[in-house]
């Protein structure tokens, strides 16, 4: 009588614990494609309206004009606009303030830009954090699970007198798809992390920039 080694049987006849382990890993696997798909997009969003803001930007347009169209549609601004937003709207708040100098004018603008430049490098790395969870602990849930089956195929093979490949290969085989798919969990989210983390570090490098450039035009503006 042959024995089913079918992925889908060997996974159903699996031990409770395995189960267990492949019911976990499954479940990381879908939640972090889930997340790497939204960071994909939210990344891509950020690049997209740094690029437009920056056009509108440095196209000579007056820095007044900029700040009225961003605060009216304050909800829908994001990254490079909100930091341009926080500062230009402190700028104007201090500058409005007779007793202060440019100094202090200038030294309360860059920090609240620096607060909204936080503030959008947070949002952009929501879930990376995850991400590094899943490819570095997966692929060890899955050896756990691999280690745990192969284990009860061996107190199995410990009750017979004879044993053969057709006795040890289903519980080896059900035992060797938990360390596949921690591989399969794992390896997505590490190459996804560093490709995000990279995609990050490059647009707060862009707002830091950024910060320092508005921050020597509001310097001229000051001393005027």
């Amino acid at each position: 009588m042959s024995t089913d080694l079918s992925l889908l049987a060997l996974v159903l006849n699996a031990s409770l614990l395995v189960q267990l382990v492949m019911a976990i890993l499954g479940l990381a696997s879908l939640v972090s494609w889930t997340m790497i798909f939204r960071k994909h997009f939210a990344i891509g969003r950020a690049t997209r309206a740094a690029n437009v803001f920056e056009d509108q930007f440095w196209s000579g347009i007056d820095l007044v004009e900029v700040f009225n169209r961003i605060d009216v549609r304050r909800s829908g601004a994001a990254g490079m606009e909100r930091i341009f937003h926080a500062g230009f709207k402190e700028f104007a708040r201090l500058r409005g303030q007779k007793v202060a100098e440019a100094r202090d004018i200038l030294t309360g603008t860059e920090r609240a830009m620096r607060i909204a430049l936080g503030r959008e490098v947070e949002y952009l790395e929501i879930n990376l954090s995850f991400l590094a969870t899943v490819g570095s602990t997966s692929p060890y849930i899955g050896l756990f699970g691999t280690v745990w089956g192969i284990m009860n195929s061996f107190r199995a093979l410990g009750n017979v007198q004879q044993a053969t490949i057709s006795m040890v290969a289903p519980g080896i085989a059900e035992a060797l798809i938990a360390t596949a798919m921690g591989l399969f969990a794992a390896i997505p989210a590490v190459i996804a992390y560093n490709h995000f983390a990279h995609d990050v570090e490059r647009l707060h490098n862009r707002y830091d920039a950024f910060v320092d450039e508005f921050s020597t035009i509001l310097q001229r503006q000051a001393h005027q």
